[in-house]
């Protein structure tokens, strides 16, 4: 299959997904989330856009200039805001993401 061919059933996978990054100010608290990152990314699953996130906020020279935050830890929540496809809550816990209910935000 030609590489074009390849990119373009690629793209057809792929869903526009607006990802919000929440952070408590230090790391192990559970209350005073606040939104600290938005972008809008195309990606074809969840746990790919999660992948990306966590990758770019792990990495110092990946991290946008403009970011005010920290490192991505334990307890970090993302937003994943699919339009018409709903949005869905994930928070980082010590074995990977866990899809949680958006109330924890509070």
């Amino acid at each position: 299959m030609a590489l074009m061919e390849k990119l373009k059933i690629r793209r057809a996978l792929e869903k526009e997904m607006d990802l919000t990054l929440f952070q408590t100010p230090e790391y192990g608290q559970e209350k005073g989330y606040s939104q600290v990152y938005r972008t809008i990314i195309s990606s074809r699953s969840h746990e790919e856009a999660l992948n990306y996130l966590f990758k770019k906020f792990s990495v110092p020279d990946l991290m946008p200039k403009e970011f005010e935050g920290r490192f991505m830890g334990t307890g970090d929540i993302v937003l994943i805001d699919e339009y018409r496809g709903g949005q869905h809550y994930f928070q980082l816990k010590s074995g990977g993401w866990k899809k949680i209910n958006r109330v924890h935000l509070r």
